[in-house]
C-alpha cells in the first residue's frame, strides 16, 4: 500500500486527466462513449375495466390422468366484436395473484402445451416479455372465437410443489386450469365450466351442477372470479354430511380420504361440526353465502392446504382425523378458521387486498385483521363448538404465547412488516424463522386480539366484548355476497363504536413497534400467566405426532424431524449458542445413538448445574462434528396458570353461546 499523500496525489491527477480527456472529446466521440440507458417497458396489456366482456367462456377440464398427474384443458374464448371486425392483439392472462395466498403463487411453472386456433387454423402466440403470465394472441380479422388448449402438469411429488392429483383424490383449482382475457374485471367475464372425473368418483364444490352426462359434469354459469373462488375436491372415497339440517341456508361437509375407513365419523363428531355452524351464526349474526361447502381431505398423499373461499374452503386433515380423535385435536381449529374467513377476508376485506383481476398486485397491510383476528376466532369457535375442548385450546394458546414471547426477531422487525412476507418469502423454508419472523401476523395477531377482547371486557365492566365488534363489523348486509372493503381507520371506528378508547394508539403500539416480548396482557388481564413446567403441553404433543417431529423448542431450542434431522433451531437458544444449524442430522447424544427418548433423558440428567454439557454428534453433509451444549434447564413446556383473585375472562371467551 502506498503512503496516503501519494495516493491522494495520484487520485487527483487521474481525476484531472479524466476530466481533460472527456472535455477534449468531440461531441460525436462523447456520444459514442455515453453510458447505456434503459429501454422503456412495453405497455401492451390493457388495464382492467369494469365493463361486460360480451361473451361466455366455455371451459372443459379432463382430470382423469391420475398416473401422470396431468389435467388437460380446452377453452373456447369469444373474441369481442370490435376486435373481430379488425383483428389484432388479444392478451390472455394465466391467474397469478390468488386471494388467500396474498402473493403471486399461480402455477405458471406447471403450465404447458399451449395451442391456440381460430376457425380450425393455428394462431401464433407470444408471451409478454415483462408480464410473463400474459400471452398475446394475434386474432385474425373475422375470427369470433379462440380455441385454446393446454395442460396443467401438476407435481408428481412434493419436491416439485403441492400435489393435487393422487390415486384416490383430485383437487381442481380453477385458477390453475384457465386463461382469461385481459382488460376486464373478472366479475364481468361469464364462464361455463365442465369437468371429467375418473369413473364413479364423487365431488364437492360450491359450484352447482347444471347437467351431468357419464363422468362429465357441467356447472352453472358463473363469473370468472366466482369460478376461481369455487375449487373442487373429488375422490374415490367420498362422503357428504349435512351440517345444517332443515336450515334455509345449507352447509355441507364434503369428505374425501385416502382410505374408506377414514370417513367413519361418529354422531358425536358430526355434532361438534354442526355446532361450529351454530356458534359462527351466533357470533356474526349473519351469513354471506346462499350455501357453504367445507371441503376436507383426510390424507397423507394430497398436498396440505387450508384456503378460504366465500362459499367454501379447501382443507386437509390427517389420517385419523375421526378415527384417532383424541390425538388429532390440534388440526381441528382449521375448519373454524377457514369458515370465519367467509365473514373476515371474503366479505369484509382490507382495501389493498381487493383487486379487479387475478394479475393485479395485492398488498397485505391489513392481514393482522384478515388473518390475525381469524386465527383468534378459529380457536374460540373451536372451543365453543366442541371441536377442541377448552383445556386443549388453553394449551394451544399457551404454546402461541411462549413461541412469540421468545421470538428474537421481534426485537428488529415490527409485526406490521411481516404482512409483506407472503410476497417476500412465498412460504418457502427459512434458515432462521425465529429471527426472520415470517408471517407472524397470524398468531401474534391472535394475541393482539385477545388483548383487545379482554380490554373491552374490562373497560365495559363485562357488558361488551370482541363478540360485539365482530357482529358490528363483519355482520352487516346479511345475505350479501358483495365484498365490503375497509382501512385502518374503519377498524378503529368499529372498536370505538363498541367501547370508546384510544384504539389507534393501542394498535400502533402493537403493530408498528419492536419489543422484547409478545403482547401477553390479554392473558394477565384475563386471569392467567404463562409458565413453563416439565409436564408436556398436550397441544405441542398433538402437533408433533401429526407432523412426525419431536419438539424441544422451549428447552434446547430445536425441533427434530424424522431420522433426527433438525427442522428448526431457535435464534438465541442454547442450541444456537452452541453453533447448531437446521438441516444437520443428530446422530448421537452423549455417545448413544439418537432417538427422541435418549435426548429427553439427556436433558433431564443435565438439569443438575454440575452435570456435564450435553454432547451431540451431528452430521453436516459429509462432515461429522461433536457439539457441547451447556444447557441445565431441564425439559420446559408452556402452560397457562390461573392467577388467584382475577376473574377468569378466558373461560367466558371460550364458553359456548346459546
Amino acid at each position: 500500500m502506498r503512503p496516503l499523500s501519494k495516493r491522494i496525489l495520484a487520485l487527483s491527477l487521474s481525476t484531472a486527466l479524466a476530466t481533460v480527456s472527456l472535455t477534449g472529446l468531440s461531441p460525436r466521440a462523447r456520444a459514442a462513449d455515453s453510458q447505456p440507458q434503459p429501454l422503456a417497458l412495453p405497455d401492451s396489456i390493457p388495464v382492467p375495466r369494469d365493463v361486460p366482456f360480451g361473451g361466455t367462456i366455455r371451459l372443459s377440464v379432463d382430470a382423469t390422468d391420475l398416473a401422470r398427474h396431468i389435467m388437460t384443458v380446452h377453452e373456447t374464448v369469444p373474441v369481442p366484436a370490435a376486435l373481430a371486425a379488425t383483428g389484432g392483439d388479444m392478451p390472455l392472462f394465466y391467474p397469478m395473484w390468488l386471494p388467500g395466498d396474498h402473493s403471486p403463487t399461480g402455477a405458471l411453472d406447471q403450465f404447458g402445451g399451449l395451442v391456440v386456433k381460430a376457425g380450425g387454423a393455428p394462431i401464433d402466440w407470444v408471451r409478454d416479455s415483462v408480464t410473463v403470465s400474459a400471452f398475446h394472441i394475434h386474432v385474425p380479422k373475422g375470427a369470433h372465437a379462440l380455441d385454446v388448449s393446454f395442460q396443467l402438469l401438476s407435481p408428481v411429488s412434493p419436491e416439485e410443489g403441492r400435489v393435487v392429483m393422487t390415486p384416490g383424490i383430485v383437487n381442481v383449482q380453477w385458477n390453475q386450469v384457465a386463461l382469461y382475457p385481459a382488460g376486464y374485471f373478472t366479475r364481468q367475464i361469464p364462464v361455463e365450466a365442465s369437468l371429467r372425473l375418473p369413473r364413479g368418483w364423487q365431488y364437492g364444490t360450491a359450484l352447482r351442477a347444471q347437467s351431468a352426462a357419464g363422468d362429465v359434469v357441467t356447472f352453472k354459469l358463473v363469473p370468472f372470479n366466482t369460478l376461481v373462488d369455487s375449487p373442487l375436491f373429488a375422490g374415490r372415497y367420498f362422503r357428504r354430511i349435512d351440517l345444517a339440517p332443515g336450515a334455509a341456508v345449507p352447509v355441507t361437509l364434503n369428505l374425501v380420504a385416502d382410505k374408506p375407513g377414514e370417513l367413519e365419523a361418529t354422531e358425536a363428531q358430526i355434532g361438534v361440526h354442526r355446532a361450529l355452524v351454530t356458534q359462527a351464526n351466533l357470533l356474526y349474526g349473519s351469513h354471506h353465502y346462499d350455501h357453504y361447502d367445507f371441503l376436507l381431505a383426510l390424507t397423507e398423499e394430497l398436498g396440505r392446504i387450508g384456503l378460504e373461499h366465500h362459499q367454501s374452503s379447501e382443507n386437509s386433515g390427517p389420517r385419523g382425523y375421526f378415527t384417532d380423535w383424541d390425538k388429532t385435536f390440534a388440526a381441528r381449529d382449521l375448519l373454524a378458521h377457514e369458515y370465519t374467513h367467509s365473514w373476515n377476508g371474503k366479505y369484509r376485506r382490507p382495501a389493498d387486498l381487493w383487486a379487479p383481476n387475478f394479475n393485479t398486485p395485492q398488498r397485505g397491510s391489513g392481514l393482522w385483521v384478515y388473518e390475525g383476528q381469524t386465527q383468534y376466532w378459529g380457536y374460540v369457535l373451536a372451543a365453543r363448538s366442541g371441536l377442541m375442548t377448552v383445556p386443549q385450546v388453553t394449551e394451544a394458546l399457551a404454546e402461541v404465547a411462549a413461541m412469540y414471547d421468545t421470538r428474537r426477531g421481534r426485537t428488529w422487525r415490527p409485526l406490521l412488516d411481516t404482512t409483506n412476507d407472503p410476497v417476500i418469502a412465498r412460504r418457502a423454508p427459512l434458515s432462521w424463522r425465529s429471527w426472520q419472523r415470517s408471517e407472524d401476523y397470524y398468531s401474534e395477531g391472535q394475541l393482539v386480539w385477545l388483548d383487545a377482547d379482554t380490554l373491552i371486557r374490562q373497560l365495559s365492566g363485562g357488558r361488551h366484548s370482541l363478540d360485539d365488534v365482530a357482529r358490528h363489523f363483519f355482520g352487516t348486509n346479511d345475505g350479501s355476497f358483495v365484498t365490503s372493503t375497509y382501512e385502518f381507520d374503519d377498524v378503529v371506528k368499529a372498536l370505538n363504536d363498541i367501547q370508546p378508547y384510544d384504539w389507534a394508539t393501542f394498535l400502533h403500539q402493537r403493530l408498528d413497534k419492536t419489543s422484547e416480548h409478545a403482547p401477553l396482557d390479554g392473558f394477565t388481564r384475563g386471569g392467567y400467566r404463562l409458565v413453563y413446567t416439565e409436564k408436556p403441553n398436550e397441544y405441542v404433543t398433538s402437533v408433533a405426532s401429526m407432523r412426525h417431529v419431536t419438539d424441544f423448542s422451549f428447552s434446547l431450542g430445536i425441533m427434530l424431524g424424522k431420522g433426527g434431522t433438525l427442522a428448526n433451531v431457535e435464534w438465541g437458544s442454547p442450541a444456537w449458542q452452541a453453533g447448531i444449524t437446521r438441516d444437520a442430522k443428530l446422530v448421537a447424544v452423549n455417545g448413544e445413538a439418537y432417538d427422541p427418548d435418549v435426548l429427553r433423558e439427556a436433558v433431564v440428567e443435565a438439569k443438575d448445574t454440575h452435570a456435564a454439557p450435553i454432547a451431540l454428534l451431528l452430521q453436516e453433509g459429509d462432515r461429522y462434528v461433536t457439539v457441547s451444549v451447556p444447557y441445565h434447564g431441564g425439559l420446559r413446556y408452556p402452560h397457562l396458570e390461573r392467577i388467584e383473585g382475577k376473574p377468569d375472562m378466558l373461560a367466558d371467551i371460550l364458553a359456548a353461546r346459546h
